[in-house]
């Protein structure tokens, strides 16, 4: 073929890339019928063609014959080019390696390669690591780098030994892999790309097709990339149409993008790549085509914004070291007609914002609105409050598997598996949507809540089996509560016994059984399977931990985990990985099987059917590529979120990227700065960040910061955050009055515990929620212990003492120790409360000693008793009795905290130790032979487990009365009979209104604060 003049044109950004396009192809080939049907369209991805071919249609005014698109980076070239240019080669191009095998083989290599450099690796992190070296080999391979250059790197003698030992592992694996593809014979993806580009384009230069050829919106520099462009661009009917190339910007400016030549025995030149333009001179660089060659596209797209805004957009870019011309530039040359900007104050609003914004571009017939962003939490928001309007917008960048129903269940199967069913991943799992879907499920979800309620405090002991011992055991103040979730327990365990059975024993072989999507359809139910039991798949290997995965799934939801577009996607995803698992690291521990799984479902992109909303969409930076709406919202322009800051490379240090001559890591801001001026350069544009985020306050993209600077200040869109505003505003809401109820005497309880009447007196609601509503403060799912928890397990250790060790002392710190060998609480709570309690529980014993000298001896422990006093039934449990040497008794109760104060006492408070000396008196407690206990209580002690004041020491005995200013002994259960009855009158056999907080300096305890509406009324007088 002969050399000719390049045909490279440019659309510049001002204008709609696809609309424009699609209009100058049919101008220049209106007068040939077919001429536009024998053309041949090279784009970026598929995507981008389909925005094409949508162009196209919008600008067919009869009938249409689209040319064949294809997309560049499409691997199987040779199949979308068809029987026209067959054959593209004369040897057949191998088939790519399946890129999941791939992953798992690269894992394999790299834990061997590990293994042998004295630096072990587990499974799940060598999954990760092959992860990001797939990347740095297509990278390799798309640049030409070979293994021997790898060698020479590693050579660098001022390598870290860091960089070192990563870049010696990256070698060995490098040496390997093409071993490893020679015996599947098959071939990278990137270099049968490569050998396809490569192959077209020189069967092109001996043999020019017929039709037209266009490349059009590629903005790649990969070598083969530019080589087949650089083809194109000299066919007799060929032509490379570049996207908002910068053809007229200051020469000064282009020449410092780079790329630079790099000069013997000096440090390469830092080229500027994150530039929007850098990929756009990369590119002619490589195809021997200067920028004045290029020629600007004489089509409009309907769509386009005023020529102007091309230069701003060039301006506001300029690289910054020149960024001060912007002192000096005309009115004309850094205005942004049509662009606006809106500044929130967080996520929330500014998706509220987003969404009217579309809404209302939508309300001229014909208009279309889009947003344009990589912040798929923001785009979640937007879509969801779309949905407010019944607008469903065309999400097309879809939604990760793992934000999916079934994509959250598979990892919740995992995650319950890993941490051995602790409560937390447990209860997810089983109130999943998806588990027991159908006529089931209310009965389902009735057992997981009685489960819920049951598993609140500390953690069980793992296993089913824990939780199956934990629901069997307890006091009595959670049996009933236990009780209740046994039946719905036992049908979830037999459920998932198979699943804990192959994460618990490595030598369980497991049934095989694939599905997947093509086996399960919307409506079938998995029926069928492979039976592979025979061959048994060692425990212990990620193909049985998939393969349990996938059945538990199956039991737990029957077909609803497999059907719709994420459950057939969560089925291809289980059965590629679990073909590709025998090829990877032999051993897998199950804890890496949670964050491997996420890392997949993460990359896995689940997008909805068509039907959304014909003229609303969202795009991402890539589904946003070369298309445009009439209104652009371009949302989410924080720093790391546009641009996304860069992952770091954990195999090549920069140094030997610029060595190696591949791409830094920064090139990746540069797509995304360039992806952002094409936006930009829509006819109406709105531009949004937020403030702050979840966590901080958020920094501004430099995008954003660009954009203010050259022209003093976007164009602000006030009413739009106004209406974001007043849409939630609800009118004016008066504060919730002091609750008081008042109920009839009738159905006032007439039962009240000693522990209760501090509450009735200081807090009247609090007792009339927990009395008369029946409502108690429910404790948190796998909690530490917390002060009422560690208070039960004392007691349960005193009284089992009493009861099963006779009171000896010496057996008190042996019980101790065996409840805390049962306990399951948090290594780093046990070993801050063991100590202590162990220190308190030996002073206890010495105190048992004492008594056992002086002839005091305890007689019941953990007894309940009960009296009837001014028509009111007053009940008690009391830790302990002790019969005094002279016949007395005493009355104790045990405290994790400090006990109260003579001072409380003397105001009426803290009488639970003389209440429980008048049911004493009364005759109220029995010993275990149901004999009444006789006696007058003459001694109120408390034993409490807090550091004494003075001594210092854990544990000590110290009594409400006597002493100085302390009430007398004798005078305390008539002074507690006096209080109690005072009470009782009031809100028990009277009509006193149960106010809120009538006495909070007594009512320390905030359980129902929210309930009372506390905040709302405390401190108004009211």
């Amino acid at each position: 073929m002969a050399p000719s003049m390049p045909s490279v044109f440019t659309i510049p950004a001002n204008r709609a890339f696809a609309d424009a396009l699609a209009a100058g192809l049919i101008a220049m080939t209106r007068h040939e019928p077919l001429g536009l049907a024998r053309a041949t369209l090279f784009v970026p991805s598929n995507r981008a063609g389909k925005a094409i071919s949508d162009a196209f249609v919008r600008r067919a005014e009869g009938g249409l014959l689209l040319p064949r698109l294809i997309a560049v980076g499409d691997p199987n070239l040779d199949e979308r080019l068809g029987g026209l240019f067959d054959p593209l080669l004369s040897d057949p191009v191998p088939p790519a390696i399946d890129p999941v095998e791939r992953q798992f083989i690269l894992a394999r290599l790299v834990s061997e390669a590990r293994v042998l450099a004295g630096e072990p690796v587990e499974g799940a992190e060598a999954v990760r690591l092959a992860a990001d070296l797939a990347r740095t080999i297509d990278e390799l391979t798309i640049e030409g780098v070979t293994t021997a250059d790898l060698a020479k790197a590693v050579e660098n003698p001022e390598l870290s030994d860091h960089w070192r030992r990563a870049l010696s592992v990256l070698e060995a694996v490098a040496d390997r892999w093409p071993g490893e593809l020679a015996k599947r014979r098959q071939i990278d993806m990137a270099d049968r790309r490569n050998r396809l580009l490569r192959g077209l384009g020189a069967r092109w230069r001996d043999a020019p097709p017929q039709g037209l050829v266009v490349a059009a919106g590629i903005s790649s520099g990969a070598p083969a990339v530019a080589e087949l462009l650089h083809v194109i661009a000299r066919l007799p009917q060929g032509m490379v149409v570049l996207p908002g190339l910068d053809a007229s910007g200051p020469a000064a400016e282009w020449d410092a993008l780079g790329p630079f030549a790099r000069e013997e025995g000096m440090a390469p030149r830092r080229s500027i790549e994150t530039h929007p333009q850098f990929q756009m001179k990369l590119l002619l660089d490589r195809l021997g085509v200067g920028r004045g060659e290029v020629q600007n596209w004489r089509w409009g797209g309907r769509r386009d914004a005023a020529a102007v805004r091309a230069r701003a957009i060039a301006n506001a870019m300029a690289p910054a070291e020149f960024t001060d011309k912007w002192a000096t530039l005309p009115n004309a040359e850094r205005r942004l007609s049509g662009v606006r900007a809106i500044e929130l104050a967080n996520p929330a609003e500014e998706a509220q914002a987003i969404a009217i914004a579309l809404r209302g571009a939508i309300e001229t017939p014909g208009r279309t609105a889009a947003l344009v962003t990589p912040d798929r939490a923001l785009a979640r928001r937007v879509a969801a409050h779309l949905k407010r309007w019944d607008i469903v917008a065309d999400d097309s960048a879809g939604t990760p598997l793992s934000l999916t129903p079934a994509g959250a269940l598979l990892l919740g199967i995992a995650e319950a598996a890993a941490e051995r069913f602790a409560p937390v991943p447990l209860l997810a799992l089983l109130k999943h949507p998806l588990v027991m879907k159908g006529e089931e499920r209310l009965d389902w979800l009735e057992g997981a809540r009685a489960l819920d309620v049951a598993l609140r405090g500390p953690r069980p002991a793992p296993g089913l089996g824990g939780v199956t011992a934990f629901l069997l055991d307890g006091d009595r103040h959670t049996a009933w509560k236990r009780k209740a979730a046994l039946g719905f327990w036992g049908e979830a365990r037999k459920l998932l016994e198979p699943l804990e059975a192959a994460f618990s024993n490595p030598s369980t072989p497991l049934r095989s059984s694939r599905a997947t999507s093509r086996d399960v359809g919307m409506g079938e139910r998995v029926s069928t399977s492979l039976d592979t039991s025979g061959e048994g798949e060692e425990g212990g290997t990620l193909a049985s931990y998939l393969a349990a995965l996938r059945e538990a799934a199956t039991a737990l939801t029957g077909d609803a985990a497999w059907a719709g577009p994420d459950g057939r996607a969560a089925a291809d995803m289980i059965a590629e990985l679990e073909a590709a698992a025998p090829l990877g690291p032999e051993r897998f521990d199950p804890a890496g099987l949670v964050p491997m799984l996420r890392g997949f479902t993460d990359a896995q992109a689940v997008r909805p059917p068509q039907g959304g909303h014909p003229r609303v969409s969202i795009w991402g930076l890539l589904e946003a590529r070369l298309q445009q709406a009439d209104l652009m919202v371009l949302g989410g322009l924080n720093e790391g979120i546009w641009p996304t800051l860069p992952s770091p490379d954990p195999w090549l240090a920069p140094r030997i990227r610029a060595e190696l001559g591949l791409p830094g890591l920064e090139r990746r801001i540069g797509l995304s700065a360039h992806d952002f001026a094409m936006a930009l350069g829509a006819k109406q544009v709105i531009v949004t960040r937020a403030r702050r985020d979840a966590r901080a306050p958020t920094i501004a993209s430099r995008f954003w910061l660009r954009l203010e600077a050259m022209t003093g200040g976007m164009t602000q869109h006030p009413a739009l955050r106004s209406w974001a505003l007043a849409l939630d505003r609800t009118a004016e809401v008066p504060p919730a009055r002091r609750p008081a109820p008042v109920p009839p005497v009738e159905h006032r309880p007439k039962e009240i515990a000693v522990t209760k009447l501090d509450r009735l007196k200081a807090d009247p609601y609090a007792f009339y929620a927990d009395a008369m509503l029946k409502l108690y403060p429910l404790d948190a799912v796998d909690a530490d212990p917390t002060a009422a928890w560690r208070g039960t397990a004392v007691h349960a250790v005193l009284e089992a003492w009493m009861l099963e060790d006779g009171a000896d002392p010496e057996q008190l710190l042996p019980r101790a120790r065996a409840m805390l060998d049962a306990m399951a609480a948090h290594p780093v709570m046990r070993a801050l409360w063991e100590p202590r309690l162990l220190e308190a529980i030996g002073q206890f014993a010495d105190f048992f000693r004492d008594m056992k000298r002086d002839n005091r001896r305890p007689l019941v422990a953990e007894v309940k008793g009960t009296t009837r006093i001014a028509g009111v039934t007053l009940k008690g449990t009391v830790d302990r009795i002790d019969r005094l040497p002279g016949g007395g008794l005493a009355i104790v109760d045990y405290k994790t905290g400090t006990p109260p104060k003579g001072k409380q006492v003397a105001a009426g408070y803290a009488m639970q130790l003389g209440l429980l000396g008048l049911i004493a008196e009364h005759g109220g407690f029995k010993d275990e032979k149901d004999a009444v206990i006789e006696g007058t209580p003459e001694a109120f002690e408390y034993w409490s487990l807090a550091r004494a004041v003075g001594s210092g020491l854990l544990g000590y005995i110290s009594t409400p009365v006597g002493g100085r200013g302390g009430i007398d002994p004798t005078d305390f259960m008539p002074l507690a009979a006096r209080v109690f009855e005072e009470a009782a009158g009031k809100w028990l056999t009277g009509l006193e209104p149960f106010t809120a907080k009538l006495h909070p300096e007594h009512a320390p305890y905030g359980d129902f604060d929210q309930l009372m509406r506390l905040d709302e009324w405390y401190g108004r007088g009211q």
